[in-house]
């Protein structure tokens, strides 16, 4: 039996590569099944609201460096 979702400690960077496929929308379903079973979904909630804001962030510097 799996661990409780509230108990699992997947690390910062696997949560980070983890969103980072997600991203981009490619992912082998055996990687995405062992983030299921690894990854806190918060953990996974809280990186993907931080790098939408960043690349919100990214894309408005750009194009203010652009239209600037």
């Amino acid at each position: 039996m799996s661990e409780p979702v509230h108990r699992r400690r997947g690390s910062l960077i696997g949560t980070v590569k983890a969103v980072l496929w997600g991203f981009l929308g490619i992912r082998r379903n055996a990687d995405y099944q062992k983030d299921i079973e690894r990854l806190n979904p918060l953990h996974i909630m809280a990186v993907g609201v931080v790098m939408a804001f960043l690349f919100v962030g990214a894309l408005i510097l750009l194009v203010n460096w652009v239209a600037g």
